[in-house]
C-alpha cells in the first residue's frame, strides 16, 4: 500500500478502538471529582467553586466576561495583567454563555470536560500511531504485547489521567484544552495530514505561551520529511517513491499555519500595550514571570536544604527532575518520532526553566504525555488484573492527592 493509499484510506471504527481509554479515562476523573467534593463538603467548601472560580479560572472569566485591559496593581509595584491569559478558552467560554444558558465560568468548566475527553483520544491516537502496528510495536520494543490491540494507548490514558495534579483536568483551566489540540496536532503530523497539523497547532498557539512548542514540532517534522523527499528523488527520469500530488504544497502551507496563534497574540499584545514585539515579556515580567534558563528553580531547590523538614521536598524536587530527564532519554532511546521528541522537550524546557510559580511546574508539565509512552509500554506488557490493579490503586492516591491540593490556600 503507497503512502497515499494510507494517508486516505483512513482507520475504520476509531472511536470504538479508543472507547476503553475514554471509558477508563472518564472513570478515574469521575473518582477524582467525588473524592473533591467530599473532601470539600468536609471541609464546608464548594468543590465546584474551587473548579470553575478561582485563581486562573477567574481571569479567564474576566476575560470572557469584560475583554482585555483589567490588571491589578500589588503594593510591592508588580502588575497582574489578563493579557498574559492566551485567548482561546475565553472565547469558548463567551461563545458558550451566548449560546446557552451557562454563565462563562460553567461553559469553562464544560469545556474542559469535553476537552479533556478530547485530549485522552488524542493521546490513544498517537499512542497507537506509534505501537500499534506490528512492525512498529517490534521496533519500539513493544515486546509480547498484541500489536494492534490497543493496550497501550489505553495506558497511556489511563496514566496521564491519574496524574498527581489529574484534577487539573476537570477545571476551568486551558491545560485540557492545549493537550487536546496538542494531542491531535501531532497525530496529524504522524499521519502525513500537514494542514490539519498548522491549523491545530495555531489554535494551541492561541490557548497557552507553549503553544510554540507543538509549532515547533510540526516545522521539525515538515523539514524532515522535506529533506527526505527531496533524498528519495530519482534523477534521469525515474519513477522514485509514490507521494500525494501536492503534498510539498500542504506541508508548506501546515508549516506557515503552525505559528500563526502563538505569534499573533503576542505581536497583538505588543501593539496594545505599545511596547512592540516584545511587549509580552513584559506583561509576564508582571508576572514575574520569565525564562532564566532555570536559575530561579534551582535557588528555590536549593532552598529547601535550609532545614530537615524541607529537605525532604528538596530530595522529592530532585528525585522528581531526574524522572523527567530520565524518562526523555528513554524516549529518544526508543526512537520516538521526532514531532514527539521536539515537542515534548520544549515543554519540559519551558516548565523548568521559567521563574513563574514554583507550585505551577507539575500543572505545566501535565501536556508533556509522550513522556508516558515508554510507561504505558511497560504497563501494558503487564498481565490485565496486575495492571488494572496498579492503576486502581493510583489512581485512587491521585483522587485523595488533588482533593487536598485544590482545598489549600495556593493555586495549582
Amino acid at each position: 500500500m503507497t503512502d497515499l493509499e494510507t494517508r486516505t484510506a483512513g482507520r475504520p471504527g476509531a472511536l470504538r478502538r479508543a472507547a476503553p481509554a475514554l471509558l477508563g479515562y472518564a472513570a478515574v476523573r469521575a473518582l477524582g471529582l467525588l473524592a473533591l467534593a467530599l473532601w470539600s463538603a468536609a471541609r464546608d467548601k464548594s468543590a465546584y467553586t474551587l473548579l470553575t472560580a478561582r485563581w486562573d479560572s477567574l481571569w479567564y472569566t474576566r476575560v470572557a466576561d469584560l475583554g482585555y485591559g483589567y490588571e491589578v496593581r500589588l503594593p510591592n509595584g508588580d502588575v497582574h495583567s489578563n493579557l498574559a491569559f492566551f485567548p482561546l478558552l475565553p472565547w469558548l467560554e463567551r461563545l458558550g454563555a451566548a449560546v446557552t444558558p451557562l454563565s462563562p465560568a460553567d461553559a469553562g468548566f464544560a469545556v474542559s470536560l469535553l476537552a479533556s475527553l478530547a485530549a485522552a483520544w488524542g493521546i490513544f491516537a498517537v499512542a497507537e500511531q506509534v505501537y500499534g502496528r506490528t512492525a512498529e510495536g517490534a521496533k519500539h520494543g513493544l515486546g509480547r504485547v498484541a500489536a494492534g490491540d490497543g493496550r497501550v494507548g489505553v495506558c497511556a490514558v489511563l496514566l496521564w489521567a491519574v496524574l498527581p495534579v489529574g484534577i487539573v483536568q476537570s477545571m476551568a483551566y486551558s491545560e485540557s484544552l492545549f493537550t487536546a489540540l496538542a494531542a491531535w496536532s501531532l497525530y496529524a503530523v504522524l499521519t502525513g495530514r500537514w494542514v490539519t497539523a498548522g491549523a491545530l497547532a495555531a489554535l494551541a498557539g492561541l490557548t497557552r505561551p507553549v503553544g510554540l512548542a507543538v509549532a515547533a514540532a510540526v516545522w521539525a517534522a515538515a523539514i524532515v520529511a522535506f529533506v527526505r523527499s527531496r533524498s528519495e528523488a530519482v534523477p534521469d527520469g525515474a519513477h522514485g517513491p509514490e507521494r500525494a500530488p501536492g503534498d510539498g504544497a500542504r506541508r508548506v502551507l501546515g508549516m506557515l499555519l503552525a505559528p500563526l496563534g502563538a505569534a499573533g497574540y503576542v505581536l497583538w499584545v505588543g501593539h496594545r500595550t505599545g511596547k512592540g514585539p516584545l511587549g509580552y515579556l513584559d506583561v509576564q515580567a508582571g508576572w514575574r514571570n520569565g525564562f532564566d534558563g532555570g536559575v530561579a528553580f534551582a535557588r528555590f531547590v536549593a532552598g529547601k536544604f535550609t532545614s530537615f523538614p524541607s529537605a525532604l521536598a528538596g530530595v522529592g524536587l530532585i528525585v522528581g527532575v531526574a524522572l523527567l530527564v530520565w524518562l526523555y532519554v528513554v524516549c529518544v532511546r526508543r526512537r520516538q518520532p521526532l514531532a514527539l521528541l521536539v515537542y515534548t522537550g520544549i515543554v519540559i524546557a519551558l516548565a523548568l526553566c521559567a521563574s513563574s510559580y514554583f507550585g505551577s511546574k507539575p500543572r505545566l508539565l501535565m501536556p508533556a504525555f509522550p513522556l508516558l509512552l515508554p510507561l504505558a509500554v511497560a504497563l501494558a506488557r503487564l498481565r490485565t488484573p496486575r495492571s488494572a490493579l496498579i492503576v486502581g490503586g493510583v489512581a485512587v492516591a491521585s483522587a485523595v492527592y488533588g482533593a487536598f491540593w485544590l482545598n489549600g490556600s495556593g493555586p495549582p
